[in-house]
């Protein structure tokens, strides 16, 4: 079959070559892609609404050479949405899309996108951030020190007084990801996520670090803030990554940290819905227990002093 059009709550979606094998390890095809996403977007759509997009697009599948792409293609159909912000510098304008319904979702694996990475902010209100994120990847091997390093970000961000959350990446590492109310623009909460990250690493010296050259951090797991920029990204949760077994970026609750089978890759486009049938999503309604960065700012000059 070369091409078709499917209904996905009465939208007439464009869709060629539903039998192109993108995951050629596992024979998974394009059709299997947008069946997913068309099955995730009730739990996976509130994480996206009114967030920037980044697309990262392998129409040959995993096999060949992938493309990230955050301006919104000429020939996307009109109702597919999106927001033009301006990145300032030589970027200039950048026309990203959104990704709000079903529809969207299904329209962009038929594009061949298996991976959405989303913004820290909304896009009506583009420099002030409603996350922060650490990016926590394993110094080796070994998967532990991951672990433990999440519980260690847990715990001061707990201590500090906001509520952290937790999700696989699907790639190598785990993000803990903490709520915000968008009171503050980046610069102030990448500010704050550093010095979090100096009391850590000054905590634990044996176990994590700073340092952002990899030949300075001698074995030690590195707390990784950048995401915490304007025009950063996160992987979204529920996306689909471009590796072997389909992996998928998965929130979790607090206590599956201490499954000794969790890994980054766990959940995946052939077991998620088994998860989803057992449990709901741990990350519904988080904006809930969204903190002023203020608080974390409060606490961290009382350890500064302390």
């Amino acid at each position: 079959m070369t091409d078709a059009t499917l209904d996905v709550d009465g939208r007439a979606v464009p869709f060629s070559h539903p039998d192109k094998v993108l995951f050629p390890d596992d024979g998974l095809t394009k059709a299997d892609l947008a069946d997913y996403y068309r099955r995730v977007a009730p739990v996976m759509l509130p994480h996206l609404a009114e967030r920037p997009l980044t697309l990262h697009r392998f129409p040959d599948g995993i096999g060949a050479d992938g493309f990230y792409q955050q301006n919104r293609s000429d020939h996307f159909p009109d109702w597919l949405p999106g927001r033009r912000l301006d990145h300032g510098g030589d970027t200039g304008e950048v026309h990203h899309i959104l990704c709000q319904r079903a529809a969207d979702l299904v329209y962009l694996a038929g594009q061949g996108t298996l991976t959405l990475h989303a913004w820290l902010s909304h896009a009506d209100r583009p420099q002030r951030p409603d996350q922060l994120v650490f990016d926590l990847d394993p110094p080796g091997g070994d998967f532990e020190p991951v672990r433990q390093a999440a519980r260690q970000v847990r715990d001061a961000l707990r201590q500090a007084g906001l509520t952290p959350f937790l999700k696989t990446t699907g790639s190598r590492g785990l993000h803990v990801v903490a709520p915000l109310k968008p009171v503050a623009d980046f610069n102030r909460v990448r500010r704050a996520c550093r010095r979090l990250s100096d009391h850590l690493a000054a905590r634990h010296p044996d176990q994590l670090t700073t340092e952002q050259r990899k030949n300075k951090r001698r074995g030690r797991l590195y707390l990784d803030i950048q995401r915490n920029a304007f025009g950063q990204t996160a992987v979204a949760p529920y996306a689909v990554r471009a590796r072997p077994g389909a992996p998928v970026a998965t929130p979790l609750d607090w206590h599956e940290l201490d499954d000794p089978a969790l890994g980054p890759r766990r959940y995946t486009l052939g077991n998620l819905f088994r998860r989803l049938g057992q449990k709901d999503d741990p990350w519904a309604g988080m904006a809930r227990h969204a903190a002023d960065p203020a608080v974390l700012e409060h606490a961290l000059e009382e350890w500064d002093q302390g």
